[in-house]
C-alpha cells in the first residue's frame, strides 16, 4: 500500500556517526563490513574524525532535525534510526512495532538517487523490519518521494548561497564561480541511477539551475554554475564522477578567477564531509592557492525544510494534494521501478524486500565507499 490514508508515526532516517574518540572506529567497520578495505584506509579515514574530536555532528544534527520534526507534526510520534550507529534502524523499527505503530512515513536525510544512498535505505527498511521476530506485528514503511527540487529545500539553499557571496571580498562577488558540490559516484552508479539512468547528475543540475537562478533574481548577477564533486574513493581503475572540487578551485585561481563559493546541495547538513572535505580540505587548498573563497550553508532545521517534511506526508495521507516541485524533473514518482538505482553486478535481494513498497528512493546519508563511505545528509 502506497497510496493515500492515516500514517500513525514519522521516521527519520540517517546513516548515522560517532559521539566519541571510542566510538570511531567500531563505527568504521560498520560502514565497511563486507568490503575488502585495507586497514590503513580505515585509520586514515579515522584520523579525519579524530580531527573533530572523534564526534561526528551527524547525529547531533538528526536530534535537532527530530525536534523539529516534533513541533511541526505534533500529532505523529517521531522516530529516529541509522543504518551505522545507534540508535540502529533495526532497533527503531522494532521500537515502533513494540508500541503498536501500523503504518509510518519514512523521511531519509537525502534528496538525490543512487544505489548506495537511496536504494540501500529501502534496502535498510526491508531487513529492519524482516529482523522482527516472528508473529510480531510488522509496521508499513513507507519512504516520501524524492524532494530535491521541492521549494522547501531550494529556498533555503538561494538564501545559504547570498550569504556565502556576501562573505567574499566586495571585488570577488560579481564574478565568482558557484561550485555546486556533491559526494561523487563511480560512473557505474551514476548511470544506473533513477528509473531511466543518470538520474543523479541530472538532478544535481537541476537544482544548481534553480538555485543559480534565484540568486540571479536576487541580486540580478548570473554566475558561473558548474558541477564538482567531493569525496571520491576507491582504486584509481574504478572511474568516478568529476571534477574533484580541489582540482577545480586550481583551475580557476590559474585562470585568473575572481572567487569561487561552495554550494554542498548533496547534503542536507553540515556533517563530516562538509566540515572537513569542504571546509578544511578545500577551502585550505583554496586559500593556498590565492583564491578568495567560501562555503555556503546547508538546510539543516531551516523552517522551511521541516514545513516541507510535514508538506510530504500530508501528501502520502492525501495523495489529491498538489506536488510542489521546482524543475522539470519533479515532482519525483513515489513508486519505484525494481531496477531503479540498480547498477550492473549488483544482484542481491535485500532480506524480506517484499515486505517494503517500492517508495520513491532517494540519496542518502551513506555515500559509495569503496575505498571510504562517508556520511551525507
Amino acid at each position: 500500500m502506497t497510496g493515500g490514508g492515516e500514517v500513525d508515526a514519522l521516521l527519520l532516517v540517517s546513516f548515522g556517526g560517532p559521539e566519541g574518540p571510542d566510538d570511531v572506529l567500531p563505527f568504521l567497520r560498520n560502514v565497511t563490513a563486507g568490503r575488502a578495505i585495507p586497514p590503513a584506509r580505515i585509520e586514515a579515514v579515522a584520523e579525519q574524525y579524530r580531527m573533530f574530536g572523534g564526534r561526528s555532528p551527524l547525529n547531533d544534527q538528526n536530534r535537532a532535525l527530530a525536534a523539529a520534526l516534533r513541533a511541526s507534526l505534533p500529532e505523529l510520534p517521531v522516530y529516529w534510526g541509522n543504518r551505522n550507529w545507534a540508535p540502529y534502524l533495526t532497533d527503531t523499527v522494532a521500537e515502533m512495532s513494540a508500541a503498536g505503530v501500523r503504518r509510518a512515513a519514512c523521511f531519509v536525510t537525502s534528496a538525490f538517487a543512487s544505489h548506495s544512498g537511496c536504494r540501500q535505505y529501502r534496502e535498510d527498511l526491508a531487513g529492519a523490519l524482516a529482523a522482527l521476530p516472528a508473529g510480531t506485528q510488522r509496521p508499513e514503511l513507507v519512504k516520501l518521494r524524492l524532494f530535491f527540487d521541492h521549494p522547501g529545500f531550494v529556498e533555503p539553499m538561494i538564501d545559504h548561497c547570498l550569504a556565502a557571496l556576501a562573505d567574499l571580498p566586495v571585488k570577488a562577488r560579481a564574478d565568482a564561480h558557484l561550485l555546486f558540490t556533491a559526494h561523487s559516484l563511480p560512473l557505474s552508479q551514476s548511470a544506473a541511477s533513477g528509473p531511466h539512468g543518470d538520474a543523479y547528475p541530472r538532478q544535481l543540475r537541476a537544482v544548481a539551475d534553480l538555485i543559480a537562478a534565484g540568486v540571479e533574481r536576487r541580486t540580478g548577477v548570473r554566475h558561473p554554475v558548474e558541477i564538482v564533486f567531493c569525496s571520491r574513493s576507491g582504486p584509481p581503475s574504478v572511474s568516478w564522477l568529476e571534477p574533484d572540487v580541489g582540482d577545480r578551485l586550481a583551475e580557476l585561481a590559474a585562470a585568473g578567477a575572481a572567487g569561487a563559493v561552495l554550494v554542498p546541495i548533496g547534503f542536507v547538513s553540515d556533517h563530516m564531509e562538509v566540515v572537513h572535505d569542504l571546509d578544511v580540505v578545500a577551502l585550505r587548498r583554496a586559500r593556498g592557492l590565492g583564491l578568495p573563497a567560501t562555503r555556503a550553508g546547508t538546510v539543516g532545521t531551516d523552517p522551511r525544510f521541516v514545513a516541507m517534511v510535514r508538506e510530504l506526508v500530508d501528501e502520502l495521507r492525501d495523495p489529491t494534494l498538489p506536488r510542489r516541485s521546482l524543475s522539470v524533473l519533479g515532482p519525483w514518482t513515489d513508486v519505484c521501478a525494481p531496477h531503479c538505482c540498480q547498477p550492473p553486478g549488483i544482484g542481491r535481494q535485500p532480506p524480506g524486500s517484499g515486505l517494503v513498497p517500492e517508495t520513491a528512493i532517494l540519496m542518502g546519508d551513506g555515500a559509495t565507499m569503496t575505498g571510504r563511505r562517508g556520511e551525507k545528509g
